[in-house]
């Protein structure tokens, strides 16, 4: 399974050949990209793309219902699958989601330590289920901010959550793939915690499972 993730900066190549060379079966974003991005490479490649809402992101919660939600658009760039707080299963692998970063200022997306830990705590508990019922592993799980320790920065804006420090430890996935810290040019470090590698995928990374 070849999974082309991305996140934060657009890749212009990825407009031209590359993203037909690199032979994606299924696109990771981990946030913070153009709708008309993700919804452009959707359309080029017969394969499934899922994403998590960043910081920068518009609030994609559904609003009130309204008299003909038969006319509603999703939600969001079209084609592509909102993971974040969920559990999907697509292109053979199972894939858990968690969008925003921690609350440094008022905005969409954005969480404290303790909202994010209720949030991993529910997802852990539809998987932890989800493998009772299937004997499926979590394959996936899919941030926009890294696990605290990992990847993040001191600052606020780019500190990361100790709650999915614990989902890495209780689920074991093959990655975690998150976007939020920049490289600016410095060389991206992956990190192993047990079983899974934790990847920075800005602005694109190939990754097979």
């Amino acid at each position: 399974m070849r999974i082309l993730a991305i996140a934060d900066e657009v890749d212009e190549a990825l407009y031209g050949d590359k993203l037909l060379r690199l032979r994606p079966e299924l696109i990771v974003s981990c946030g913070d990209l153009p709708f008309e991005y993700l919804e452009n490479l959707v359309s080029r490649v017969d394969v499934p793309l899922v994403y998590v809402p960043g910081n920068h992101d518009p609030d994609l919660r559904r609003g009130e219902p309204t008299l003909v939600p038969a006319m509603e658009l999703t939600p969001g760039p079209q084609g592509c699958d909102n993971v974040d707080g969920h559990l999907l299963t697509t292109a053979g692998i199972l894939i858990a989601g968690l969008g925003g970063c921690l609350r440094y200022k008022p905005g969409p997306n954005q969480l404290t330590q303790t909202e994010m830990s209720w949030r991993a705590l529910s997802l852990e508990m539809r998987v932890r289920l989800k493998q009772v019922l299937s004997g499926r592993r979590l394959d996936v799980i899919v941030t926009h901010a890294p696990p605290l320790g990992y990847g993040d920065r001191p600052d606020p804006p780019h500190r990361g959550f100790a709650a999915l420090n614990r989902l890495i430890k209780n689920l074991s996935p093959q990655f975690l793939i998150h976007g939020h810290v920049h490289p600016f040019g410095r060389t991206v470090t992956d990190y192993k915690v047990g079983s899974t590698l934790i990847v920075n995928a800005i602005p694109s990374r190939l990754l097979e499972i």
